[in-house]
């Protein structure tokens, strides 16, 4: 798509700011293209949101089918002789998850360094390794490294760029276009496990993985189409030529590695503290319940995208957090519920809801955080997040399973389940008065600065016009 002039924002749009301390001159220059090229619309954009959408289908698609792969597993490697076999490889999936969030604050660093379609093809190139290197081992330890380790960072790499990517290329849309790619992952969800039930039926693990492979090559061929925007203007300014080495040279910043700066942004610290704590309970229901119930959350999950993804559109700026609010105290609610469900109809009508309210959570993640730091932060703000959000994804759910070995019943895990939720809801309920007060400060000083340049120049005229008058009442005399 042709990049467009330069004009106003528009409404609820947040300007994309100038380059930074902690941008490398590849990377400032992508982000001075961005600014200067304002929203992309036309057939390109889309093609980048179809991409990012693959991106998110493969990724969490795989990592969702793990219980099919973990049953493979378990048969292909299993020895009688061996009654740890199912911790042993239950570590596999679940070193690959955590993984892959963990990593996400290094993936951000390299966004900035190296820009987003770099990094997107040098991870999806090291997930394809890892998942085929899989699926040529002999024993379940060799699988840590390879899928646990190099699969997941190399995810880690290909899926971070695919969130940033998208606020550079969408302003209006971009609630509808992030539930639209966050989509992605609970079509392959439900999808996938059949397919890999087939394929395994079929040809086995090891040949499994290798078709998987497949969707890691569709992915490296994705990422060639995260490519900075251009512009016209700057084509014209520049006599046409294009790029070249001197305009490189002229956004060239100092190189910073990890932008802790962004954490005086206190809007953004306290989201970053809200939404971890919000987790401690989230992931619960989805690792301790029946496999069809699952489906029915993954379902109206990507509903729940699409429809809140486009309601955020409609929501001005940071005030798009109380969706999450709302969402954290329905999940809060339906996971205290579950335990009072005394038919099944009854638990699928919770999780039903709960479904809906989690997509709306997930899609409008990114939104938020562009309306919090801006362009410029975006990559290390999404990534520090969901770095923090791999610890109660791990930690959560083993709690629950270790009170229910405790107690005998899933009942007080569930209703504690609920609590965190709850809280993390009330500490997002700041946000917006927070950043709204930031705001009236920072819109009071540059007041205050402008009225004290505008006397100045007062006096100034005063001072030249006083001058004047006294020349030429020495000339008359």
């Amino acid at each position: 798509s042709e990049a467009q002039p330069l004009g106003p924002a528009p409404t609820g749009a947040a300007l994309p700011p100038g380059p930074g301390p902690s941008d490398s001159p590849e990377a400032a220059v992508e982000k001075v293209e961005v600014e200067l090229a304002g929203p992309a619309t036309g057939g390109w954009g889309w093609l980048v949101m179809l991409a990012a959408m693959w991106c998110n289908g493969s990724v969490f698609g795989i990592q969702n089918a793990c219980g099919v792969l973990f049953v493979s597993m378990l048969e292909t490697f299993g020895s009688k002789d061996d009654d740890k076999m199912v911790f042993k490889t239950a570590w596999v999936g679940s070193l690959s998850m955590g993984m892959i969030f963990f990593c996400c604050p290094i993936v951000s660093v390299f966004t900035d360094l190296f820009g987003c379609r770099k990094t997107a093809v040098v991870g999806a190139a090291v997930g394809f390794v890892g998942l085929m290197s899989s699926s040529f081992v002999s024993s379940i330890e060799p699988l840590y490294l390879t899928y646990g380790i190099i699969f997941a960072c190399g995810c880690s790499f290909a899926y971070q760029p695919s969130l940033v990517i998208l606020g550079h290329y969408f302003k209006k849309r971009l609630g509808l276009v992030n539930g639209i790619v966050t989509a992605g992952s609970s079509v392959f969800t439900i999808l996938l496990p059949l397919l890999l039930r087939v394929l395994i039926d079929s040809v086995g693990l090891f040949y499994t993985l290798r078709v998987l492979c497949i969707f890691m090559f569709v992915l490296f061929l994705a990422g060639f189409t995260y490519r900075p925007l251009a512009t016209s203007t700057k084509d014209k300014e520049s006599g046409g030529s294009g790029f070249s080495l001197f305009s490189r040279k002229k956004f060239s910043p100092p190189k910073k590695i990890f932008n802790f700066a962004i954490f005086k942004v206190t809007a953004y610290a306290v989201w970053a503290v809200g939404i971890p704590l919000a987790l401690f309970g989230y992931f619960v229901p989805y690792v301790h319940l029946v496999k069809v119930v699952l489906m029915c959350i993954g379902v109206t999950s990507g509903v729940g995208r699409l429809l809140f993804g486009r309601i955020a559109d409609y929501v001005p700026g940071v005030k798009k957090v109380y969706l999450q609010v709302l969402s954290f105290f329905f999940i809060g609610l339906m996971s205290m519920m579950i335990p009072l469900c005394s038919i099944f109809g009854a638990l699928i009508a919770v999780c039903l809801i709960m479904g809906l309210f989690d997509g709306c959570f997930i899609s409008i993640m990114a939104p938020i955080a562009f309306e919090l730091v801006g362009a410029q932060d975006v990559s290390q703000a999404i990534g520090f997040l969901l770095g923090f959000m791999s610890i109660p994804m791990t930690v959560g759910p083993p709690i629950a399973g270790l009170l229910r070995d405790k107690l005998g019943s899933y009942d007080v895990a569930f209703y504690l389940a609920g609590v965190p939720p709850l809280i993390g809801g009330a500490v997002l309920c700041f946000i917006p008065w927070i950043h709204s007060k930031k705001q009236r400060e920072i819109s009071k000083t540059t007041g205050k600065e402008k009225m004290e340049k505008m006397l100045e120049n007062q006096n100034s005229l005063l001072s030249s016009s006083s001058g004047m008058f006294k020349k030429e009442s020495d000339s008359i005399i």
